[in-house]
């Protein structure tokens, strides 16, 4: 008896290769608009949080940290801006849960839950 080669089909090893490109264009024109704040005088834009570029992460090393995520988009003048008018730790947490509510997001919804 004689072995021959199998003859069976061998899987590719190209894989299909999928753009997201015109998927993640969609979700990017839903995003809501920037919101224009004001608060004790300092007026100032922050975008969607969904929005946000991804070396933030980087920055303020935790998404979850919505005051210091907060700090880093207004930057450095803005804070110092901010500090001038005596903002408050308070008056922090009010603008952070309009901020969450006003990129689409539930209040809290930006943090990881332990019991998901």
């Amino acid at each position: 008896m004689s072995t021959t080669p199998s003859t069976s089909k061998k899987k590719s090893l190209a894989t299909e290769r999928v753009s997201l490109d015109a998927l993640v264009q969609q979700k990017r024109d839903a995003l809501p608009d920037p919101t224009d704040y004001e608060l004790f005088g300092v007026e100032f834009t922050l975008p969607p949080m969904r929005a946000l570029p991804w070396e933030i992460q980087e920055k303020v090393g935790d998404l979850n940290d919505t005051i210091g995520v907060m700090a880093e988009v207004l930057g450095e003048d803005k804070v110092k801006e901010l500090y001038g008018v005596g903002i408050q730790l308070g008056d922090l947490e009010v603008l952070a849960l309009d901020w969450q509510k006003r990129s689409g997001l539930e209040a809290g919804e930006s943090k990881a839950s332990s019991s998901s």
